[in-house]
């Protein structure tokens, strides 16, 4: 099993080049960074976790730029988002900036995407809070157009583009999303608490599944498995990456019997001597 991390590196912790380098000489095999482009002061909006928003959130790095540092100072540390508020970016730049990313790094990006928690700062970019589910669905559409080979026009409910070159074109090869439709781009997981609605976006047009915590997999992942296989997707295709958790022999030996291949573990958001000490601790997992 593959042990990833991730950490809400901020203008206060380890920089991404020395987190980086660090990581891939442990042997870890990824680094998923989170996003938050601002936290409004005034918001009604609770906490996920209750209690007061740590400070972090509201420093948190943007990860594409973190992450093109991470690309160009390694050669095998997999790079992912965890996870990329695609409501709340323009898709065709979006797409332009996953694609370079996963071209640069050689193939080596995970498109974590996720509906986010904080309704004000969804606010901020004009994203209407009831309909960001099918905001998300119709922005990835434009940009698995935008990633295919041949220029194509997309029009959608929310967003449309004319037939384009855009290039680079993501590293990773289409994998199939049923007989005879490509899935382009890089891999992408759907993160977010299980329930139909997330299981039936998984199915519909993204990899698999990044479930913060990785809480409940005995119960939910039957049920993800037979919507997907529903859907008519391959059955061995699915993957499943339990996302921020707080690792034990325990834990990890359950989820390598649940068919899990990649876990991400969540490092402490502060400096380089912590940060080490915590990669020196989770090595043993390796």
């Amino acid at each position: 099993m593959r042990i990833a991390t991730t950490v809400f590196l901020t203008d206060q912790t380890v920089t991404p080049v020395r987190l980086a380098r660090s990581l891939e000489e442990r042997g870890f095999a990824g680094l998923y960074l989170p996003e938050h482009t601002h936290i409004p002061v005034s918001r009604d909006t609770a906490a996920p976790m209750g209690g007061d928003l740590p400070e972090m959130y509201g420093r948190t790095l943007d990860p594409f730029v973190a992450l093109a540092q991470a690309a160009a100072v390694t050669e095998r540390l997999r790079l992912g988002t965890g996870i990329t508020l695609v409501a709340q970016h323009d898709p065709i730049v979006l797409a332009k900036q996953v694609a370079t990313l996963d071209h640069v790094s050689g193939g080596r990006l995970t498109l974590g995407v996720g509906y986010g928690w904080n309704v004000e700062e969804a606010a901020d970019h004009g994203v209407d809070w009831r309909t960001r589910r099918e905001l998300v669905r119709d922005r990835m559409a434009l940009m698995r157009t935008l990633w295919a080979p041949e220029p194509a026009a997309y029009v959608g409910q929310y967003s449309s583009v004319q037939a384009s070159q855009a290039h680079p074109k993501p590293a990773q090869p289409p994998r199939e999303l049923g007989p005879g439709q490509p899935l382009h781009g890089p891999r992408t997981l759907l993160g977010g608490a299980a329930g139909p609605k997330l299981f039936a976006a998984i199915a519909d047009h993204a990899d698999g599944w990044l479930p913060i915590g990785g809480g409940g997999l005995t119960e939910s992942l039957p049920v993800l498995r037979r919507v997907w296989e529903a859907a008519g997707r391959d059955p061995k295709s699915l993957q499943v990456v339990p996302y921020a958790v707080h690792p034990n022999p325990g834990k990890l030996a359950h989820y390598r019997d649940l068919g899990i291949e990649e876990v991400v573990l969540q490092l402490p958001s502060t400096d380089e001597p912590e940060i080490l000490r915590a990669l020196d601790t989770y090595a043993q997992y390796l």
